[in-house]
């Protein structure tokens, strides 16, 4: 009786679930059941069993023999990624049948579009434990799923030094794609210096294994090593590499003078980047704002004025809008180097532009802060050639 009394207080959908429903070793719960009641609780994993009929109906479409490329177009043409998987695993239990590359492929799509990490995870281990033939399509595949998840990412180098070590008969040795996707994911997290140091050591180790392989590169992975020099202010690696385009057939795009323009201007070789920046508008192209962000600031804090304000009018005439650190760095050089005037009427002129004027607030915030920072008390009177007194202003200020 007190067991009954027991059984009677548990849920009623736990009192409800056959047997075979608590069991971890049952077929049942590989391929789902039907006919029983789902269970009350949230699963560990998202991936679900598919229903039989379901399941039962995909089975018989494949014929007796089937390959793993008939298998694969079978695991394309399912919406369900659930029934998907399932079909991988069913296939995999048939005596006599070997997975191959497509159906690998095709499993891990569904995996990685129905959103199942831990069931995509498992495929790429297979593969690094060699459950298939060694395929480049299968690696690159593997190797994008891991680039996109920061915790995979060091199973993405396994995937890349299997790569390496398989041998030139084999035909899966790195290819353009594969040190794309692995430059890419690096590039990523290269900032600022000293911290991105570490992974510009691994774009350096990159570079040179691309050469060593013979890889021809293309223009968005040469793009991508010089944004990761750009990044980390080396300027002169970023020019060698830029040189070095013509000799793989490449030509700089308005990405490759941007890396390099910014660079310059943020290293301050302004006189470089002012060359730089004039050869790339001359070749027709646009740079981002960003890119001339930076020129206008290190223009401005070098009291080159005319050229900064020059490079300012040009930007807003290629409809790049300047942020208020701009605008207010070229405004405030203008007077601690005693040409309040040209301050004001810079200001002025900016808000009468037809194209990319200043709106009535930006405007406000500047006109109130050459207010204050023009009034005699602050001691901003300089004289033009006193730029340490001016630079220790100006810390002081900002």
């Amino acid at each position: 009786m007190a067991l009954l009394a027991a059984v009677r207080r548990l849920p009623r959908a736990v009192r409800l679930l056959k047997p075979h429903h608590l069991s971890t070793t049952s077929s049942s719960t590989f391929f789902g059941d039907s006919e029983g009641p789902a269970p009350a609780w949230e699963p560990r994993s998202p991936v679900r069993s598919p229903p039989d009929d379901q399941f039962a109906a995909w089975v018989t479409r494949l014929r007796p023999g089937f390959t793993a490329c008939d298998l694969a177009d079978a695991i394309n043409s399912e919406q369900d990624p659930d029934l998907a998987l399932a079909l991988f695993r069913w296939a995999a239990l048939r005596p006599g049948f070997r997975h191959g590359p497509a159906s690998y492929i095709a499993a891990l799509n569904a995996a990685s579009s129905g959103k199942r990490p831990v069931a995509a995870e498992n495929l790429i281990h297979d593969v690094l434990a060699g459950a298939c033939a060694p395929d480049l399509q299968l690696f690159n595949a593997c190797l994008r799923f891991c680039c996109d998840r920061r915790s995979l990412f060091p199973i993405a180098f396994d995937m890349f030094n299997k790569m390496r070590a398989l041998p030139a008969n084999a035909g899966c040795r790195p290819n353009v794609e594969t040190f794309t996707l692995l430059l890419s994911t690096v590039v990523r997290r290269v900032r600022r210096p000293p911290a991105s140091l570490v992974y510009l050591h691994a774009v350096r180790s990159l570079s040179r294994q691309m050469k060593a392989t013979g890889v021809v590169p293309d223009t968005y992975l040469l793009n991508l090593i010089i944004k990761a020099y750009g990044r980390c202010l080396e300027v002169d690696d970023a020019l060698k590499v830029f040189r070095e385009m013509p000799l793989y057939g490449c030509e700089p795009n308005e990405f490759t003078y941007g890396y390099i323009v910014k660079a310059m201007f943020q290293k301050g070789r302004t006189d470089n980047g002012l060359v730089y920046l004039k050869t790339m508008r001359e070749k027709g192209f646009v740079p981002s704002g960003g890119v001339y962000m930076s020129a206008v600031a290190a223009l401005a804090l070098e009291w080159r004025f005319e050229e900064s304000r020059e490079v300012l009018l040009d930007m807003l005439d290629s409809k790049r809008k300047p942020d208020m650190i701009t605008y207010r760095t070229l405004l405030e050089e203008l007077c601690r180097a005693t040409r309040t005037e040209d301050a004001f009427q810079l200001l002025e002129e900016l808000k009468e532009r037809k194209r990319g004027a200043l709106d009535q607030r930006m405007y406000s915030e500047l006109l109130d802060g050459l207010h204050w920072i023009s009034q005699p008390q602050q001691n901003n009177s300089l004289p033009r050639c006193d730029r340490g007194s001016a630079s220790d202003d100006r810390g002081s200020h900002d």
